[in-house]
């Protein structure tokens, strides 16, 4: 045997062992979900056990799921369309721009994203409280776009620089307005890069957890906050826990997985 099998051989088994590591964990919790309070806590674990729904039962009990997951989709939602409305436009202007601060405005947008989710939290909550929002899922779409489009406006600003200029003037002689050349020709030229930052903006949203714990009230908040709801001051209710998590992963593993393709495009193509 070469040794190019054996390196072939080694490479498999790593990317196998990463797999087995980073998975397992996700499995134990899906698996926790299905199994009865006795096989949960059992000394030593069983791996074998009879499924039941005895969990999803118990959460749809305790909780008001439906709320919690349109609370979930709304904050999301609303943060990537008003996170796209804001960032995209200002990245196409950015990058048309003459100026010579336009990239290192696009940088400092950027940095912004930086910022610890903690350090703005005060702030936006007194002007939350001021302006009536608190307690709203609105006022979580407004902190999440602020930051979320500052990010869109970077990753825009460099999809848009390398769009050929060249392309928009064709359409502006053929007729087209300024915004028609934007819209017709401009955007969907970097179509893989729209659906990038949605994907970021989708993913940054839905898990995000201090500003939903904080910013909303009982029947406004997500999921993600729900999923605190199983950790007790003297133990964790891991079937809880577990039952919940199939509605707060399933849907953006489902909506990442079916537009993996355009987000591998976004990393690769927009960023130089």
């Amino acid at each position: 045997m070469t040794a190019k099998y054996w390196f072939q051989a080694g490479r498999r088994a790593f990317l196998v062992a990463m797999l087995v590591f980073f998975l397992a964990p996700f499995l134990w919790l899906a698996t926790t979900a299905y199994k009865p309070s006795s096989a949960i806590f059992s000394i030593p674990p069983t791996f074998g056990f009879s499924p039941t729904l005895d969990q999803f039962r118990t959460i749809f009990r305790l909780f008001d799921v439906w709320s919690l997951l349109r609370s979930s989709v709304l904050i999301a939602a609303g943060s990537v369309i008003l996170s796209l409305a804001l960032g995209v436009p200002a990245g196409y202007a950015l990058a048309r721009s003459k100026s010579r601060y336009a990239m290192g405005i696009a940088y400092f947008l950027m940095a912004i994203r930086m910022i610890p989710s903690v350090a703005a939290l005060i702030p936006f909550y007194l002007m939350m409280r001021d302006i009536g929002l608190l307690g709203s899922w609105m006022s979580v779409v407004l902190i999440n776009s602020m930051l979320n489009s500052a990010f869109v406006t970077w990753l825009m600003f460099s999809y848009f620089r390398g769009l050929p200029p060249e392309l928009e003037e064709a359409a502006l002689t053929d007729g087209c307005s300024q915004f028609g050349a934007f819209f017709k020709v401009a955007l969907p030229a970097v179509r893989a890069g729209i659906i990038a930052c949605i994907l970021f903006c989708l993913m940054f949203s839905w898990n995000d957890f201090l500003y939903p714990m904080f910013l909303t009230r009982l029947e406004s908040k997500p999921l993600s906050v729900a999923l605190l709801s199983a950790y007790g001051t003297k133990d964790i209710t891991w079937g809880t826990l577990g039952a919940l998590a199939h509605f707060s992963t399933i849907p953006i593993v489902v909506v990442i997985l079916f537009l993996n393709r355009y987000f591998v495009q976004g990393l690769t193509k927009g960023i130089h």
